[in-house]
């Protein structure tokens, strides 16, 4: 069974994104583990980091950095009912 894909996506702090998937679940991602590998070290930019899209079911930015839609999920976690 696939896990969900990405429908939305919008910077909530610099490291964390709100994710929002098919199934209408709202969840948060967060791409600090990630920032110390050299493909994902300009997520570090938080002008850059804004600029997230959805594409193809899954985020990416300007089609040079991007994420397994699996990941996205797997590795979210519920939003907080105060976002």
């Amino acid at each position: 069974m696939m896990n969900p894909r990405v429908i939305a996506a919008k910077a909530v702090s610099p490291q964390q994104l709100l994710i929002t998937f098919a199934n209408h679940e709202q969840r948060i991602f967060d791409v600090s583990e990630y920032l110390p590998l050299p493909v994902f070290q300009v997520l570090g930019n938080l002008s850059y980091f804004e600029q997230v899209q959805v594409k193809h079911g899954t985020i990416t930015w300007f089609d040079e950095v991007d994420f397994c839609p699996d990941t996205v999920y797997l590795k979210s976690k519920p939003k907080p009912s105060e976002l």
